[in-house]
């Protein structure tokens, strides 16, 4: 009798043993939501692993560019925030091991490019995100390989794109590494002095929540919390380093007609009489948000990573005699994910309570709805196969 919990075949060694199909969330077209159907378990390569998914982040970003048409190629299985158990192992792979614990980092890249070779290997023409979409101008043959996404019983991967999770750090903050990782870049990219004031547009979503735990790396001395809902924001609030000076503002309390009055910015300046070194910019739509730029600084930095239609309704005249830097940024590089790692690693970050829902795969439509309707708080969602 075989015995199929460990076996070695055609140069791969794992433990699927003959498990040929599994369950994987499949998104077709901009017009249909994704649905969960029966596929075949990926085989792994040479150089490829196949990991059993323990967590997979279930990210708004994505639904949003789905149904605007942006999302490349279709069809795909959704989830680039996966972290799960090393399944199996191809013949050419010595990094990791079977049963290891590793969380994957779903940036594809070419690895030898200028961008790549820079800390910045997000901007790769050859990029694009597995369970996501592309960002190159053309479909790469390295992406059109590593596509598809985890949020599915196994996922296939390259070998040199997952990190091994230290045993302090659970699944579900393994996937969301990720995350973290993004509001980290975002960080990175104000170039912030010490004791700075930082204003954070859209503070109580993903992007916002992360980089207000983060803050205190960084040496931020105020934080200025722009959101729709007082509540919200107030539970944001406690995210902040006891030594961070950290002030909220409702938009709901500034009255329906606060785009014309400006009372926004009248705020900010109540709040803080000293200008803002920089704002993060973490808002999908609306460009009323941007009067939030009247109380930046001289030479002030708007860091913008919400993805927003809208244009900027400042002349370049502004710009140029503020000496403001207005920087678009996407996702984050290998080197940001590794560092939250190891701030997760060494107790330097606890982030655990940013997780605020958890759901079973079985149960995606829940989780899809509860994700569209946004009537509960939600910073970050986790989906456990």
């Amino acid at each position: 009798m075989t015995d199929s919990s460990s076996f070695t075949t055609s140069g791969v060694t794992g433990v699927l043993g003959f498990k040929t199909q599994m369950r994987a969330l499949r998104a077709y077209n901009s017009a249909d939501v994704p649905k969960l159907e029966l596929v075949d378990v990926p085989k792994a390569g040479f150089q490829d692993i196949i990991i059993k998914v323990a967590a997979v982040g279930l990210a708004p970003g994505f639904f949003k560019l789905l149904k605007a048409g942006k999302i490349s190629p279709l069809p795909v299985t959704v989830g680039h925030e996966v972290s799960g158990t090393v399944a199996e192992v191809g013949e050419l792979v010595d990094t990791v091991q079977v049963g290891q614990r590793v969380r994957l980092h779903p940036n594809v890249s070419c690895g030898s490019c200028n961008y790549c070779c820079t800390d910045r290997d997000q901007m790769c023409a050859e990029g694009g995100m597995m369970g996501f979409t592309r960002f190159g101008r053309a479909l790469s043959p390295l992406f059109e390989k590593y596509h598809e996404g985890g949020m599915s019983d196994y996922i296939r991967a390259p070998s040199w794109l997952v990190d091994v999770l230290p045993d302090n750090v659970s699944f579900e903050l393994g996937a969301k590494v990720h995350d973290m990782a993004n509001a980290l870049r975002a960080l990175k990219e104000a170039k912030l002095p010490p004791g700075s004031t930082v204003i954070v547009l859209g503070a109580t979503g993903t992007m916002g929540s992360s980089a207000v735990k983060l803050a205190k790396f960084f040496g931020i001395g105020r934080l200025l919390l722009v959101g729709r809902s007082a509540s919200r924001l107030e539970a944001v609030k406690k995210l902040a380093s006891t030594d961070i000076i950290c002030d909220t503002i409702a938009l709901g309390d500034l009255g329906d007609d606060w785009p014309t009055t400006k009372a926004l910015v009248q705020r900010l300046r109540e709040l803080s009489p000293r200008e803002a070194d920089a704002i993060l910019d973490f808002w999908p739509k609306g460009a009323d948000i941007w009067q939030a730029m009247g109380a930046l600084a001289t030479n002030g930095t708007l860091v913008h990573m919400g993805g927003s239609p809208q244009v900027l309704p400042y002349p370049m005249a502004l710009v140029s005699i503020n000496c403001w830097r207005i920087i678009g940024t996407r996702n984050n590089t290998r080197a940001d994910a590794r560092t939250v790692l190891q701030w997760l690693q060494d107790g330097h970050l606890k982030a655990e309570d940013l997780i605020t829902h958890r759901y079973k795969l079985e149960h995606i439509d829940k989780a899809l709805a509860t994700l569209e309707d946004r009537s509960l708080p939600m910073w970050m969602a986790i989906v456990n196969p």
